[in-house]
């Protein structure tokens, strides 16, 4: 008699990289032209013949290991021709350093209340770009953590910060960088404090109301410490292997290392990683690096034999999926082509981000104000620069006068570039400040650099912590800031104008060097608000301008309110009446110090 054995039911999880459960740990890895896969570890005294992993379809290879728990360190082994390669998990959540080894990682997280916090409308959103190592750090060789970030959430809140932009803490050669060069996409930087501390910091900021944005980068990977490297051995023309392009499309600036968009698995690998951060650690948003970089093999719009499709598509189809799983997440393209397409519907052949960082804002409206000669002062660049949108919404763009971009690579803060070694200055105060004021009041996602609200001096760099002595130095300037802010998205009720689509610049003298604008949503009684600024060394005293509407104008801001710095000397502005003419003409006298912005609202 033939005894018949019921076949034992895999324990195999699915997923990528290392997969815990009840009973074990399920690791997969995918290597192509690997001809034997094992698996190295703490749970199996890092013995590298003791757990094959099986083959499976597609070059897949995967194994269950019962004695693997959460906090083990391994590694792949792969076997190709006379090659015996250690490679760190591509999907590995936890490292113990860019050249060290795979943590497997924790699944529980307790994120309390937390979990409900939906990110602000986008029209109310206020964006603080923020690299974790010197945000809040003490000068000394290691970096800031998120611990230490977390400390200031509280600021930011009382600052009117409703979302954190965080620049790149994925793992990375050493520990200091921008983060732009992540070794291992999917794992958070070790010396930043892991994937638990990221997690943390993210419940906390949306306990104080803060939405977190993360920086995201998949027009190039690495390119040092970069195990994804000819992962399983093999590779074309000395190329990167199954990761990259291994012909001229590999070509980026920072190194030969652009991901492979058109083969399968590689888009997959994109894609989840993108889905992780929104899923495992509830961030409300990405904003994607480089994105020109994506579709083209030079960055450029007018190339048409180095368009990548296969980088369209695939930015299309992970804005696709975002938008169908969370359609309250942002998505940000930093582009800075001045595209359309990026923030198109992906039905209409767009990208189908939801906004894209504008260069149409951020060059002519620095160049306003960092130009020393007053007869210099472009005020028809500044506004085109005011009323450019994307598609007809004005929150299809960011806006910004400093960016980690613009404070760096041979380019400094704005109170720098206007006065050099006097950041301090009147000037330096005066312009930068009216230079916030427009990213504030302009239609657009209004954003600044960690630093910017107390004038933080020089240039970024990865190594110079922020000073947070000169934010108790400079405390008026923070709460001009805080009142901008706090103008911006109506937290005292006053109007709802700048949250609103409308612009309409009724006002531009050149001579004179005064811009004014009138912003609102729907219309009416607490919906209008109207901007005035002064780009020249003058007073101006009995200035007549129009106004949309007769009557009383209260003064809601003055950037020169003394208050806000003892040089500020002299307050000339106030609420105005604004009277109807037989011309059918509505004015009124406004006053107005030396390069300021006054905003009157109705």
């Amino acid at each position: 008699m033939t005894t018949v054995r019921k076949a034992k039911k895999s324990k195999l999880q699915p997923g990528m990289g290392a997969v815990p459960h009840a009973k074990g740990v399920t690791f997969r890895v995918w290597a192509p032209f690997a001809e034997a896969v094992y698996l190295t570890g703490t749970f199996n005294d890092w013995s590298e013949t003791a757990v094959p992993l099986q083959p499976e379809a597609n070059g897949y290879w995967a194994a269950d290991v019962p004695q693997a728990k959460p906090g083990d360190e391994y590694k792949f082994v792969i076997h190709q021709g006379d090659l015996k390669l250690h490679r760190i998990d591509p999907y590995a959540r936890q490292v113990t350093s860019s050249v060290g080894n795979s943590v497997v990682p924790k699944p529980d997280f307790n994120w309390g209340d937390s979990d409900q916090f939906q990110i602000p409308a986008w029209n109310e959103l206020v964006i603080y770009e923020m690299h974790v190592g010197t945000f809040n750090d003490t000068a000394g060789d290691a970096p800031g953590t998120f611990q230490s970030a977390r400390k200031k959430l509280a600021y930011l809140r009382d600052l009117g910060i409703n979302a954190v932009q965080i620049m790149p803490p994925m793992e990375f050669a050493g520990g200091i960088s921008w983060g732009y060069n992540a070794s291992l996409p999917f794992a958070i930087e070790t010396d930043y404090g892991g994937p638990q501390a990221f997690k943390a910091f993210v419940k906390a900021a949306h306990e104080h109301g803060i939405a977190v944005i993360l920086d995201v980068v998949y027009n190039h990977l690495g390119p040092s410490d970069l195990d994804l490297w000819q992962f399983d051995g093999w590779q074309e023309n000395g190329g990167g292997g199954i990761y990259f392009y291994n012909d001229h499309r590999a070509d980026t600036p920072w190194g030969d290392t652009r991901p492979d968009y058109g083969r399968p698995e590689v888009r997959q690998y994109l894609r989840d990683n993108a889905l992780m951060w929104l899923d495992e650690y509830h961030v409300d948003g990405l904003r994607w690096d480089a994105t020109a970089y994506i579709r083209s093999v030079n960055g450029s719009d007018n190339s048409p034999a180095n368009e990548l499709p296969e980088g369209w598509s695939l930015m299309q189809w992970i804005n696709e999926e975002i938008q169908s799983r969370s359609p309250n997440k942002i998505t940000i393209a930093e582009d800075l082509k001045g595209n359309e397409w990026l923030v198109k519907e992906t039905g209409a052949g767009g990208a189908g981000f939801g906004s894209q960082w504008d260069s149409n804002f951020v060059h002519p409206v620095r160049t306003a104000v960092i130009t020393n000669d007053d007869a210099f002062r472009d005020l028809d660049a500044v506004s085109t620069a005011l009323a450019h949108r994307y598609n007809g919404d004005a929150f299809k763009r960011v806006i910004y006068t400093e960016s980690h971009d613009e404070v760096a690579n041979g380019k400094s803060r704005v109170p720098e570039e206007i006065w050099p070694g006097n950041g301090l200055s009147w000037f330096s105060k005066k312009r930068s400040t009216l230079g916030a004021a427009l990213v504030f009041t302009a239609p657009g996602i209004p954003m600044i650099f960690q630093g910017q609200e107390f004038l933080e001096d020089k240039w970024f760099d990865d190594t110079d912590p922020l000073d947070w002595h000169r934010a108790e130095e400079q405390k008026g300037i923070v709460q001009l800031y805080r009142d901008l802010i706090h103008l911006r998205r109506n937290a005292a009720g006053v109007s709802r104008g700048l949250t609103g689509q409308f612009l309409d610049i009724f006002h531009v003298d050149q001579q004179n060097k005064v811009l004014a604008f009138h912003r609102w949503s729907e219309g009416g009684p607490g919906d209008s608000i109207v901007v005035v600024l002064n780009f020249a060394n003058q007073t101006l005293v009995d200035y007549t301008l129009p106004f949309p509407a007769a009557g009383e104008w209260p003064l809601r801001f003055d950037s020169h309110q003394a208050g806000y710095d003892e040089s500020f000397e002299g307050q000339v502005s106030e609420g105005v009446t604004a009277v109807a003419h037989p011309d059918n003409r509505i004015l009124a006298p406004i006053a107005i110090a030396p390069y300021s912005a006054i905003i009157f609202s109705q």
